[in-house]
């Protein structure tokens, strides 16, 4: 028989202290390593988030000559004996790596360009040939005579270019400056002036030496099947001055003018002016039209499809367009040559140097069933 005496209360309380204290250390060796791993995940995704040009990554010559060389010096010696380049329109083709960066602030600033089709041209023009219909189609059985098909009817896109440019400028003494990072600095503030210029062009351009904005284009009220090719739809908001009292059932009817596969992938287009007033639509049930986006990084939306702000869209005023439903990926066309042009310009405006930036971008609507407009008239 065991003769061992059992624990006494007091002996079983410290036992418990003991254990309970060997868990918290537990408990606190695992959140210290829980935070290593978290900083170490924190440390990569830095890395990989950093510009391709910082630092901590070596720039490759091209790009190290036409800095050092031509931006902060305005030698032109280093980029002759890396490419052979000479002055093109003006100005030095800048490397693959200050345009792609230039390219990246551009999509993140540039509101339409985030949502319309973007082609990289190697010439001024682009030129394309869309159908318009005429193109049959049906059902045979396997041995059965084909009937034959419509004539195809084509119609050319031939967006307006034009030459937009930017002119930053820096004084000597912050280009002198080795700490001074000089093609973020101008990446950014290239892609600024770019996205500023071609954010109203791609929205109300005359289409003379720049885009054709899409509130340019004609109008009609006419559905798909009648108007004319290049003719925008629109609707009216039942006011002259702005929403009538059922404003939902307009917005509604402008989603439902559109065909369903657009649908799919459409946003509003909308000023923040506007957007203010949009916020406060009701239905006749009191609830709220607008959707906040309740997860980070997800848009706001509107009946259900995200919204966008451009604020050179127009006010809430009578006969304007203040609000454009559409799947601009399908319905705008965004042309543009690739290579971003630099010239040195240290006499101007001295003591500072400045870098005069062209780059020759052109658009136009592309399919206009892709994109309906809300016009303020009763």
């Amino acid at each position: 028989m065991d003769m061992t005496p059992e624990n006494t209360p007091l002996e079983q309380s410290f036992d418990l202290i003991a254990r309970q204290d060997e868990a918290d250390k537990a408990i606190t060796e695992l959140r210290g390593d829980m935070d290593e791993v978290k900083t170490r995940l924190d440390r990569v995704s830095r890395a990989a988030a950093r510009p391709a040009l910082g630092r901590d990554n070596p720039a490759s010559p091209e790009v190290k000559g036409f800095v050092d060389g031509y931006l902060r010096r305005g030698s032109e010696k280093e980029i002759k004996s890396l490419s052979g380049a000479t002055p093109q329109d003006g100005g030095y083709a800048v490397p693959r790596e200050i345009d792609a960066m230039i390219a990246r602030e551009l999509i993140e600033i540039s509101p339409i360009r985030q949502l319309a089709q973007v082609v990289q041209v190697g010439s001024a023009g682009y030129r394309k040939l869309v159908s318009t219909g005429g193109t049959a189609s049906g059902w045979v059985s396997e041995t059965a005579a084909r009937p034959e098909t419509d004539t195809p009817e084509f119609a050319e896109i031939a967006p307006p270019t034009g030459e937009l440019y930017a002119n930053p400028a820096a004084s000597q003494a912050m280009l002198d400056d080795a700490a001074f990072d000089i093609e973020s600095w101008l990446a950014s503030e290239i892609a600024m002036e770019f996205a500023r210029a071609e954010g109203a062009a791609f929205i109300k351009g005359n289409g003379t030496h720049q885009p054709l904005g899409f509130l340019s284009s004609p109008v009609s009220l006419a559905g798909d099947a009648v108007r004319p090719f290049k003719t925008l739809q629109y609707i009216g908001s039942g006011d002259s001055e702005g929403f009538d009292t059922n404003p939902e059932a307009k917005l509604i009817d402008l989603v439902h003018t559109m065909k369903a596969g657009h649908r799919q992938g459409a946003s509003w287009v909308m000023n923040s002016s506007t957007l203010s007033t949009v916020r406060k639509l009701k239905t006749a049930d009191g609830a709220f039209l607008w959707q906040p986006g309740l997860i980070e990084g997800q848009p706001d939306r509107l009946l259900g499809y995200p919204v966008i702000e451009a604020e050179d869209m127009p006010d809430i005023a009578a006969n304007a367009f203040p609000i454009a439903f559409g799947n601009f990926k399908a319905g705008y066309l965004i042309a543009e040559r690739s290579a971003t042009t630099i010239l040195r310009d240290p006499f101007t405006n001295k003591p500072f140097v400045h870098f005069y930036a062209t780059r020759r971008v052109g658009g136009q609507v592309l399919d206009s069933a892709a994109i309906k407009l809300l016009k303020i008239e009763a």
